[in-house]
């Protein structure tokens, strides 16, 4: 019984589209929960920092259901840089531009 389950979802996967598999891939690594860190820079200089994100989604269109050109998500802002949330530091709500916005957003190797 084990192998005939492990058989038919690796079949149900290789079936999917690439654009399945990733939805499928992402939905793991949320369920999961990462520690994400997402950094904003005017130019060369860091001007912003969020840490302890769990992702970032794409804002979808009411109407339509289309992706929009932002993302947005929760997370503490740091607001001296020191990567660490410090007391005072807050859970935020932020929204950033897909087009005008620098910025990287990576999984936190230290925590």
């Amino acid at each position: 019984m084990k192998y005939f389950l492990l058989l038919s979802t690796a079949l149900l996967l290789t079936a999917c589209t690439q654009e399945t598999q990733n939805k499928f891939g992402r939905a793991i690594q949320n369920w999961t929960g990462t520690n994400g860190v997402l950094e904003v820079y005017a130019g060369d200089k860091l001007v912003k920092r969020f840490i302890k994100i769990d992702k970032l989604t794409t804002a979808s269109g009411t109407s339509d259901g289309g992706p929009r050109p932002y993302r947005f998500g929760y997370g503490i802002m740091d607001t001296n840089l020191n990567n660490i949330a410090d007391p005072g530091e807050k859970k935020v709500y932020f929204e950033f531009s897909d087009y005008s916005t620098s910025y990287i957003f990576f999984e936190n190797p230290d925590i």
